[in-house]
């Protein structure tokens, strides 16, 4: 049972079909809050306090249309949780330069596109914004140049528009670590056992364990945490095995 630590809130919620962005839009609303669920892929559009988005993140237009719903449809916009990702795993020698676009424009621009659109609004209700960033900004691991460069810029972005937009708006950001989400499909028994070993909590974590920390940042119980950066990675980023 939640504790309506969003009650009366509206929260634009991206990537919100599965893994992540799904855990987050169930814990919104277990605190009350209502959802603007946005996905390039097709949701369901029948559960109370959610409204669907069928958009890309990277497309400007996307965004108009969901400051527009936000304004339409709730009259306000408290909280933005940019959390739409995408990767292309291959060193940089070999990625194809559509490749590392791509994924610069979901993991990077889409946040930028987003703060452009609705920046009014969370001004308005003196809001939050959570940005979802990795393990993957502060650590090199191989076949991720993109992802990496997108997700080390989200980390500065967080900083610069806490900066910029405070004291109106917060502006925090977590780095998940192997969350076992469908990201995960296709990769091998034995690079999940190296990922689970490489953590001091000896597991995966789930979606909801981020949704927990994303709701923390999203609500009046950190109203003195912005231009914050929380890792959520069961001590991934704490292990090593060598001095």
């Amino acid at each position: 049972m939640g504790r309506g630590l969003l009650s009366g809130k509206v929260a634009v919620i991206t990537g919100a079909a599965s893994g992540i962005g799904a855990a987050v839009v169930d814990r919104f609303l277990v605190e009350d809050a209502r959802v603007i669920a946005v996905d390039v892929a097709a949701q369901s559009s029948d559960r109370p306090g959610v409204l669907t988005v069928t958009g890309d993140v990277s497309d400007a237009a996307t965004w108009r249309r969901i400051a527009e719903a936000a304004q339409a449809e709730f009259g306000r916009l408290d909280v933005l949780h940019s959390n739409a990702s995408m990767v292309v795993r291959a060193p940089a020698h070999e990625l194809a330069e559509d490749d590392w676009d791509r994924q610069i424009a979901v993991n990077l621009k889409g946040t930028y596109l987003a703060v452009n659109a609705c920046l009014g609004l969370l001004r308005e209700a003196r809001g939050a914004v959570v940005l979802s960033s990795s393990v993957h900004a502060s650590f090199g691991l191989p076949g991720h140049p993109a992802y990496a460069a997108a997700k080390g810029g989200l980390v500065s972005l967080g900083r610069q528009l806490a900066v910029e937009y405070g004291p109106d708006v917060r502006v925090n950001t977590v780095l998940p670590g192997p969350i076992l989400t469908p990201a995960w499909d296709g990769i091998g028994a034995e690079d999940r056992r190296r990922s689970v070993a490489g953590t001091a909590a000896a597991r995966f974590g789930r979606p909801d364990e981020v949704a927990a920390a994303v709701t923390f940042l999203a609500c009046e119980e950190s109203s003195y945490v912005t231009g914050a950066c929380l890792v959520v990675d069961g001590g991934w980023s704490a292990v090593k095995d060598s001095a």
